[in-house]
């Protein structure tokens, strides 16, 4: 097995940039580091990007290259930079090394760098590239500028591996895009790309092993050189950057079962790999599989044989009945399966693998297989589930077992929405949305040690900003989308990254950016009323039945409570970040700016005799987001918290928040001090399980995605919340622990800080005390809560006995 290891490539400055490159060694026990040529990565390169001459530059298309070297001798290692515009899979010798480049943005067009010396041997070498543009079917998320692909070789006496008009290339012609509808099937945004339809009699079958004639293939032609860091160059259609994550985890995955054959009679079991499924001549076969639980990775289909044959595939997260109704995932008797598609057209060679060009999610798949002249043989069709490679170290347990489903669940929604970048769902979008990333991150820090593709979704949103300060809703994207709201989320991810990271100097850096977030709502502030104003853009806070297009009471026209008071509640939290950087000024600034909006809100909105936050000053509109909003940003006094609390829990009519949102309802129980309440709060993921979802959905039902990433915030809450594992200080430096056990009898947790792991074993004693253990790592201290009491708490391990 190979294994792509990604080592920390981050810049120090324009001047000085330390890189690693990605080593793919069979076996390898350790990550090593290898260094690059820092001069390189600062100054020109020699190579060129490149193309395919003759091809419509910025159109669908799918291209191979390759350049053959000999070596009379062998390096003790290579390193080589490689990018592409869409995107690439790498090969030497025909060996997959890796894919890329990351997604990012024109202006951080990301390279990948690896060590291929340990594939490459004496005499005749070839290194190959498969490069593919998805032109006007490209995924939302797909940022291009035209197809190209560059490779640099970082030893000077290699430069001949280097992209030229050396290099040849192909025009793959066996590709066509298909499944362009699936929007208007699924009766849903669907911004995932295309299917694949590929003619296996056109494809170039085996175009990157070592003994292909490539003497047809075309010279490549020279698009320009490549522009290596910000500031250099004068003409840069992608300015380059080192990536900044590791490749992705890979891992082949065996299907569960096949639910259903019709067509022809089959006992056999070609899922296990064991025997072929033979299809006759002239025959019509549908067979449909059920993974059992949602996955996401590249579907391969391994067949002989079957010339003049159609098979197509069908991916779906569930079925549907005849209303286009998903109910109980596990059903399928009555339902069938609609989705995005590929279809493969065997050219009857042997052993033939057949897989998409990019990521496929799907819990049930279906073949349609229409044979022609000659028998098909299906000898493999398997999964290679492809994410983050995150490792988790966090664990949890309780007395009700039941969470142990939750926790699972939770931790496989958040796996299967994070790629190269945070996804808010999979299958729909593949799109990194602020709103699901803040949730996300959290995730990411409390349960991995792996804090690399947060830093990227910072920066990602960074370098999304529109002219007047606001961050774009979405990115990367290849359509404008501005999301007010989710821009304020962004400056939250800051606040959440200072707290429980200690790297102060990479969270300076977009402390300018948060002002200017900040100050495109404070121009926008109605003094008469102290509430904003009318908002421009889609100011999205909830897929609330209640909310036009997720859009609450008061936007339009000005005076919405809930986005007023997450704008007092961001500039809280901003306040906390500048004065810890300094700057007295934009503390006290922004904590009277809050204040003046709190109470604006609060003589403008509140209902003193429902004792209920109105979405308005109209008071004809009542929602739980306003009064969580009031909550959190300190806009109800200390007084009235518990009963405003009280009511948007028990207020059948005020309209409700839904998964999403849940996680701030949470937020505002910890402040009152009812975070014991979580804990009956899980019935909306209790009827998910019920429902047979395997991961956890966008909204409450009718939902269109299967896998939301707001949704998995019990994977975080069971950590922060039910065991109440939270930082005391800047950078997790101190830790609190004030646990909330709710109806639990005992709950068990481990956790990674920067300093190590904590972990608590606790059991509630019948008279109301608690006792157990708590272990924190070295030079981490702390304070254990309980009843409103703190105790200290010292590094190492501790019983814990109160009564």
């Amino acid at each position: 097995m190979n294994y792509f290891l990604l080592f920390r490539a981050r810049f120090l400055s324009i001047l000085s940039i330390s890189v690693f490159v990605i080593v793919s060694l069979p076996g390898l026990a350790q990550t090593v580091p290898v260094p690059v040529n820092a001069s390189l990565l600062r100054g020109p390169w020699t190579a060129h990007w490149i193309e395919c001459p003759s091809t419509a530059a910025r159109a669908y298309g799918v291209f191979h290259f390759r350049k053959t070297i000999e070596l009379s001798q062998l390096p003790n290692s290579l390193n080589i930079h490689v990018s592409a515009d869409n995107r690439y899979i790498l090969f030497v010798n025909g060996k997959e090394i890796g894919r890329g480049p990351a997604r990012s943005s024109l202006y951080n067009w990301n390279f990948e760098s690896y060590n291929i010396g340990p594939y490459l041997r004496k005499g005749k070498n070839v290194i190959a590239a498969q490069v593919w543009n998805m032109g006007e079917y490209a995924p939302v998320a797909q940022i291009s500028n035209q197809t190209g692909f560059l490779l640099q070789a970082d030893d000077p006496q290699f430069q001949e591996v280097n992209t030229d008009v050396s290099w040849k290339v192909l025009h793959d012609l066996a590709y066509a895009p298909c499944a362009l509808n699936t929007g208007a099937t699924l009766h849903s945004y669907f911004v995932t790309g295309p299917g694949d339809a590929v003619h296996g009699l056109v494809y170039p079958w085996g175009w990157e092993s070592l003994d292909y004639d490539d003497s047809s293939w075309t010279q490549a032609a020279i698009i320009g050189t490549p522009v290596v860091t910000q500031g250099y160059g004068t003409d840069n259609l992608w300015t380059m950057a080192p990536r900044s994550i590791p490749q992705m985890e890979t891992k082949m995955e065996r299907l569960s079962k096949i639910v259903s054959i019709s067509g022809m009679q089959y006992n056999g079991h070609f899922l296990n790999g064991d025997e072929p499924l033979i299809v006759p001549p002239n025959t019509k076969v549908s067979i449909l599989l059920d993974q059992s639980y949602e996955t996401i990775g590249y579907p391969n289909l391994l067949i002989s044989q079957g010339k003049g044959a159609e098979v197509k595939l069908t991916y779906a997260e569930a079925l549907v009945d005849s209303n286009g109704v998903k109910g109980n995932r596990d059903e399928v008797n009555g339902k069938t399966i609609k989705g995005l598609f590929d279809i493969y057209y065997p050219d009857g060679g042997t052993n033939r693998k057949y897989s998409p060009l990019w990521l496929r999610t799907f819990r049930y798949l279906q073949l349609d297989i229409h044979t022609g002249i000659e028998p098909l043989k299906i000898l493999e069709l398997y999964n290679n589930f492809t994410a983050y490679p995150f490792v988790r170290k966090a664990a949890f347990s309780s007395s009700d077992h039941s969470l142990d489903a939750i926790w699972e669940v939770g931790w496989r929604t958040a796996r299967l929405c994070a790629g190269e970048n945070y996804f808010d769902c999979p299958y729909y979008e593949q799109l990194q949305y602020e709103g699901d990333t803040r949730i996300q991150a959290l995730i990411s820090m409390y349960n991995t040690s792996d804090d690399r593709l947060v830093r990227k979704a910072i920066e990602d949103f960074y370098y999304s900003r529109t002219p007047d300060g606001l961050t774009q809703g979405r990115y990367p994207s290849n359509r404008l989308q501005v999301i007010p709201p989710f821009s304020l989320w962004w400056v939250s991810m800051l606040y959440d990254y200072w707290s429980l990271r200690p790297d102060p100097a990479y969270i300076k850096r977009f402390l300018p950016a948060a002002e200017q977030v900040l100050a495109w709502f404070e121009n926008r502030i109605d003094t008469s009323k102290n509430m904003l104003g009318p908002l421009q853009w889609w100011n999205f806070v909830d897929w609330n039945p209640a909310f036009k297009n997720g859009v609450p009471d008061g936007v339009k026209g000005g005076y919405s409570a809930v986005i007023t008071l997450q704008y007092a509640y961001t500039l809280q939290q901003a306040a906390k970040l500048f004065d810890y950087y300094g700057d007295e000024g934009k503390r006290e600034h922004y904590l009277a700016l809050a204040r003046r909006l709190t109470k604006g809100t609060y003589e403008q909105c509140f209902d003193i005799h429902k004792m209920e936050m109105a979405n308005t000053p109209a008071k004809n509109s009542f929602s739980q987001h306003a009064g969580i909003m009031a909550i959190l940003a300190d806009a109800i006094p200390v007084e009235q918290e518990q009963e405003v609390l009280d009511n948007l829990l028990k207020d059948s009519l005020m309209s409700q928040a839904t998964f999403y949102y849940r996680f701030y309802l949470t937020r505002a129980m910890i402040k009152v001090g009812k975070a014991s309440d979580y804990y009956g709060q899980l019935m909306p993921w209790r009827n998910m399980l019920k429902m047979g979802l395997t991961t956890f959905a966008e909204k409450p039902e009718p939902t269109r995605s299967d896998c939301h990433a707001w949704s998995a915030s019990p994977v975080y809450d069971f950590l922060a919340t039910i065991c109440g594992i939270m930082p005391d200080a800047p950078g997790f430096q101190k830790v609190v622990i004030q646990p909330a056990l709710g109806g639990l009898n005992e709950v068990k947790g481990r956790m990674p800080s920067p300093l190590g792991m904590i972990s608590i074993a606790l059991k509630l004693q019948k008279n109301g005390g608690v006792e157990g253990t708590i272990e924190l790592p070295k030079g981490l201290p702390g304070r254990f809560v309980w009843q409103n009491k703190n105790y200290q708490l010292k590094a190492g391990k501790q019983n814990i006995s109160i009564p």
